[in-house]
């Protein structure tokens, strides 16, 4: 599935919508306190059972039916307090990355779809999906039942988590073989996870590699730092590649340019149409 970007490629800027770099965990703003807050909470309360019964009770799938058009338009409600580059309402941010995704790539367009819908499980926050609290929707995921690994960010706070002193969590491989695959992996929920699940529960036709990018896109400890790569397998590998493409736009789309939301809207559609049915259960 190899491809090249078309020759006007999207160009990463060097600043974020603040005019900082991105992803500076470290800079010394009221934006980046609340993060680190943020980051705190979520590592002292992701743990291995509670992801376990998170991934029980939503994938009983019972709480909204509504189509991906409508979920794209509940995301405008929501703000992400662990993004240090973003805030602005979230669909301003899908659609930014996938008008990026589609001028370079203008012939795949389940790379578009994925971009627009990947953060969809970010709805998770408002009150009918189950009103979840920040640090169990946003931020970057991890592997559970296995030890964290120093990439993640604001890695000291897991010393208050209680599987960083559990024996058959906190060796590298903890409850894992090497080459496992990551489908077979406990990540921390959150809002990938969670769209992962809509998407392939409803029958999607999107490529696995669509998948992939929906499921680990915030797993910056793999795609950024190379952690973790001990429990990849083949398939992995080469989704992994893909996932990396993706994150260019994911990452640095998020600027002050505007998007016509009518104006695009009916190509989306036609894409919905295309990879996804009418009604979605949530």
């Amino acid at each position: 599935m190899a491809v090249t970007p078309a020759s006007d490629a999207f160009i990463a800027p060097e600043m974020n919508s603040f005019g900082q770099s991105f992803r500076d965990y470290n800079a010394e703003s009221e934006r980046q306190k609340s993060v680190e807050e943020f980051y705190r909470l979520n590592h002292i309360n992701q743990t291995y059972n509670f992801v376990k019964k998170m991934r029980e009770e939503y994938s009983k799938l019972n709480r909204v039916e509504m189509s991906i058009w409508e979920c794209c338009e509940l995301l405008n409600e929501v703000v992400d307090d662990s993004d240090p580059d973003l805030d602005e309402p979230q669909i301003e941010h899908l659609l930014q990355t996938a008008e990026a995704v589609r001028k370079d790539y203008p012939n795949e367009d389940w790379l578009h779809l994925t971009a627009l819908i990947h953060d969809l499980g970010k709805v998770l926050l408002l009150p009918k999906f189950g009103g979840l609290p920040q640090w169990a929707v946003v931020g970057d995921t991890h592997p559970l039942g296995c030890a964290f690994d120093e990439a993640i960010v604001h890695h000291k706070y897991f010393k208050e988590n209680p599987d960083h002193n559990n024996p058959s969590y906190n060796s590298k491989y903890g409850i894992y073989s090497h080459g496992c695959g990551l489908e077979n992996v406990m990540m921390s929920w959150g809002h990938d996870d969670y769209m992962y699940l809509v998407a392939k529960e409803n029958g999607t036709t999107l490529p696995q590699a669509g998948l992939f990018i929906i499921r680990y896109h915030s797993f910056y400890p793999l795609h950024k730092s190379g952690a973790y790569e001990h429990l990849m397998n083949k398939e992995d590998e080469e989704n992994l590649k893909w996932l990396q493409i993706f994150n260019k736009y994911d990452l640095y789309s998020k600027s002050k340019v505007r998007i016509d939301v009518e104006k695009v809207k009916p190509y989306y559609l036609s894409l919905i149409d295309k990879y996804f049915p009418e009604k979605l259960r949530w």
